[in-house]
């Protein structure tokens, strides 16, 4: 009867409603603690007059301490085992955001500022709908193509006017980040529509425990612990447990309530977020030029991410 259809139909859109607000909260949630990953990862490794921890104990240290509570979670949670079909996507996420993302990201802390690192890897969400067209074999307008030119000529060009005129090793290492990462999001992305996306980044993690817990033992050799002050001990608890981990929770879960696509622009807030955030932790000076730069980009990523992209012929 159409007197009692209305009262359910609203009820449906007030549900909905409710889902896309959270999954907007719960998405603002995972790009926040994402984007500290920086200044915290800096503040992990420290740089080449004061340096910290390594950046391959970093790395795979916070993998395994992350691979370590997966464990523990999918247990508990009684977490079905990947199909062995789905091993190849797994390695490859896991070669991403486990290992190059991380690693490159450390390396080129070691020499750069946060700031500047917020602004070359503020590309990434046009990088990852790069490898996403790459990988789905969809067809781009050429108007996304010449936004993914735009931000990549952005960044290069940012780079090497901070570098007086040339490329640093360190902005070449942030930039294999940006591609490793990617990579990660965009294979993780898929196993997503498989599985439910937190059993994804935990089977990930826990798939990678045997390379991660030796290497962690083995890197531990090279670390002068008794230098080591307690905020870089503060920078990889948060990267090992936030931005490993529980960051990853937040976001699939926003993305999965509140609709990729409304979700993920809510990643253009992460530039600024890291720039911000490395002034106070390290007390780090945010310039106009450098501003610029990123509002540019991130004008781009905004521009790119509304140009249609059709799917395989």
């Amino acid at each position: 009867m159409p007197i009692q259809a209305l009262p359910v139909n609203a009820a449906g859109s007030a549900a909905r409603h409710r889902d896309e607000v959270r999954g907007l909260w719960l998405g603002l949630l995972g790009v926040v603690i994402f984007a500290i990953t920086t200044p915290m990862t800096r503040l992990a490794v420290g740089d080449v007059g004061d340096p910290q921890l390594t950046p391959l104990f970093v790395t795979a240290g916070r993998a395994a301490v992350a691979g370590l509570l997966s464990a523990l979670w999918l247990w508990v949670a009684r977490a079905p085992r990947p199909q062995r079909h789905q091993l190849r996507e797994f390695a490859i996420t896991a070669s991403g955001v486990v290992i190059g993302f991380p690693l490159f990201l450390a390396l080129a802390l070691r020499e750069v500022a946060a700031i500047h690192a917020a602004v070359i890897t503020g590309v990434l969400p046009l990088g990852t709908a790069v490898v996403a067209v790459l990988v789905l074999r969809q067809r781009p307008s050429r108007g996304f193509w010449i936004c993914a030119l735009a931000g990549c000529g952005l960044v290069l060009g940012y780079a090497a006017l901070q570098g007086g005129g040339r490329l640093s090793l360190a902005d070449g290492l942030l930039l294999i980040a940006v591609a490793s990462g990617s990579v990660g999001y965009v294979y993780g992305a898929r196993l997503s529509t498989a599985m439910r996306p937190e059993q994804v980044i935990c089977w990930v993690l826990v798939g990678a425990l045997p390379l991660t817990l030796p290497l962690t033992l083995w890197a531990a050799a090279s670390v002068d612990f008794g230098a080591v002050r307690g905020g870089a001990w503060l920078g990889f608890g948060y990267v090992a447990l936030f931005s490993m981990w529980l960051g990853f929770f937040a976001w699939y879960r926003g993305l999965a309530l509140g609709g990729t696509v409304r979700v993920s622009q809510v990643q253009l807030l992460q530039p600024f977020v890291s720039m911000l955030a490395a002034v106070p932790l390290l007390g780090e000076r945010l310039d106009s030029l450098t501003l610029a730069f990123a509002l540019a980009v991130i004008a781009t990523v905004f521009i790119g991410k509304r140009m249609p992209v059709r799917g395989a012929a």
